[in-house]
């Protein structure tokens, strides 16, 4: 009985490295190539239809609650709303309290410049006098002269030229916002002529207004995680199925993106419900191209600046050969098809409906759903929390486009602080190497004052230390043992002048912003490497146009281990 053999495809095979001459494709006689594409039966179109068109049907909501700190598995707990419109998620999480209490020595020039504006807009009212002076001298700064000593130089210079001159915002802030209501009243203590009230009050309005919106503020707790040295936090929208929960545990780069969230199964921040919004998009599906990819049809004219004939890649190259063979045997099989969404929404896929050239419908399941080893493709997939004694499971349909920010204008570092190990001296320790001043400027902690050293008698007598220097700007990490496992809680060191002060941390991230106790950090945050901590402003646009501004901290690597050169029980001569 006699077979027939035909050929749906050709694929060249070299026995050399050089792909120059396959590539080539020399060709004398195009016609006789038109007779035997006619003769194998290229011409019939079996099994090569093309999709002509796509129909894509889902649903998409947007992220409308946010909670900060760390949200347990299926734990429910009261979000705050969340508009993505007006500042972006970045801001939310990053940002921290930077106007200060009065009297304090933080943020002084904030404070000033905050008083001087509302002497601005207090000039630009209809009144019939100046009230600057009174204004001056109803809240102005008070600076003990015992604290002064705290200050560096560039501070106490702004303290003794500027401050005498301007109110101090804070307490303008504080003294406004308890007499604000209807009918208008004015703080204690500032005379104001009668039929000026209401200027001066505008005036207060839209001054406390700017002050607001000036420099982005958390909503209640902080998401900064001092235990771990990053942020954590969650947001929430509800589709159709139910509320669904993103959880970011592991937040530090400074760069969101959808791979920074997992889904939390069962939590609840207490979206609010309504139906999500339908979307079905019909459209031509495009076939996947990139820079640089031969041509699909053989006697096109290609790119001449690009020489797809020099890829050189070796047995071992995996990547660039399969780069290679998806653009000459397989670069025509994929398509894609645009689907508008919005900035930070959550979408399900319905699903997907493909039209081929032959009319012919085919309804495209997910690669979960086909089964089989196309049940491994997780591109683009968010995983659930790692739970003990839990597979880690997925959503194949939900889809999430992260609102992150495309660009930023960042500061210097106003502060750096270096978590390194100490194998010597058998510690860990948190380096200050810049702080922030009282002006809101960054100094330099290894230029500052250095830790007393005693000086041996002239007589040759040996001097007994019970422990040597080290720098000021280190801050000793003491281990801890806790129910929660080992930390590293910050500690002080007495001065080595005798004078029974401590050496205390001036930055807020060993400070813990204020609060006592000092950090607490887990022992395995800090590895050998270390790890380099940062706080700086970013300004960014939000997607209503507006800018923001805010305080942010960066994790990095740091610089490997380091030597405090501390010892104990020492005699030296």
């Amino acid at each position: 009985m006699s077979s027939i053999t035909t050929w749906v495809r050709f694929e060249p095979g070299c026995r050399t490295v050089d792909m120059n001459d396959g590539l080539q494709a020399r060709i004398y006689d195009p016609l006789w190539l038109l007779a035997r594409q006619w003769q194998l039966g290229e011409f019939q179109g079996e099994d090569n239809g093309s999709p002509v068109s796509a129909r894509w049907e889902g649903e998409s909501t947007m992220l409308s609650r946010y909670a900060a700190g760390v949200l347990a598995p299926g734990a429910t707990t009261s979000g705050v709303p969340l508009n993505l419109g007006s500042i972006p998620l970045e801001a939310f999480v990053e940002s921290e309290t930077v106007h200060a209490f009065p009297d304090s020595l933080d943020r002084l020039r904030l404070a000033a410049d905050t008083g001087r504006h509302f002497l601005r807009l207090l000039e630009q009212q209809p009144v019939s006098r100046s009230y600057s002076a009174a204004v001056v001298a109803a809240f102005p700064f008070t600076l003990p002269s015992d604290r002064r000593a705290a200050l560096d130089r560039d501070s106490l210079a702004f303290v003794d030229v500027v401050l005498p001159r301007v109110p101090d915002g804070r307490k303008l802030a504080a003294a406004l916002r308890t007499v604000r209501g209807n009918p208008p009243a004015l703080p204690p203590g500032l005379a104001v002529d009668p039929g000026d009230v209401a200027e001066v009050m505008r005036a207060a309005d839209t001054w406390l207004r700017w002050r607001d919106a000036l420099i982005a503020t958390p909503l209640g707790t902080s998401a900064w995680q001092e235990s771990r040295i990053e942020y954590a936090f969650s947001v929430a929208a509800r589709l159709s199925d139910g509320e669904k929960v993103l959880t970011a545990q592991q937040y530090y780069s400074g760069s969101l993106d959808w791979h920074d969230f997992s889904l939390n199964d069962g939590a609840s921040l207490g979206s609010p419900g309504g139906p999500a919004a339908s979307v079905v998009r019909t459209v031509v599906p495009a076939p996947v191209t990139y820079r640089g990819m031969p041509a699909q049809r053989f006697w096109e004219f290609e790119d001449a600046r690009v020489d797809f004939g020099a890829v050189d890649a070796g047995p071992q190259d995996l990547a660039r050969m399969l780069l290679v063979e998806f653009a000459v045997s397989y670069g025509n099989d994929w398509f894609v098809i645009p689907v508008d969404l919005a900035v930070g929404a959550i979408s399900r896929t319905r699903s997907l409906v493909v039209t081929n050239t032959f009319g012919e419908t085919f309804l495209i399941p997910s690669a979960t759903a086909a089964g089989g080893r196309f049940a491994e493709w997780r591109m683009f997939q968010l995983s659930s929390l790692a739970v003990a004694g839990q597979p880690l499971r997925s959503d194949p349909d939900l889809f999430f486009l992260a609102p992150a920010t495309l660009a930023r204008i960042e500061s210097r570092p106003v502060e750096e602080v270096l978590f390194l190990r100490d194998e010597m001296a058998n510690m860990a320790w948190g380096v200050e190497r810049v702080v922030e001043s009282a002006i809101e400027r960054p100094i330099n902690r290894i230029e500052q004052r250095p830790s007393a050293v005693a000086v041996a008698p002239a007589d040759g007598t040996p001097i007994y230390r019970l422990a040597t220097t080290t720098p000021e700007n280190w801050v000793p990490l003491v281990p801890v043992r806790t129910g929660a496992g080992l930390r590293l809680r910050r500690g002080q060191l007495l001065r080595a002048d005798g004078s029974r002060e401590f050496v205390r941390a001036q930055g807020a991230i060993l400070e813990r912003d204020g609060k006592p106790g000092g950090v607490d950090v887990y022992e395995e945050e800090v590895p050998r490497e270390g790890i380099r901590v940062t706080r700086a402003y970013q300004l960014a646009r939000s997607q209503d146009g507006s800018t923001r501004l805010w305080i942010g901290r960066r994790k990095q690597v740091g610089r490997g281990e380091g030597a405090s050169g501390l010892q104990f029980d020492r005699l030296d001569r």
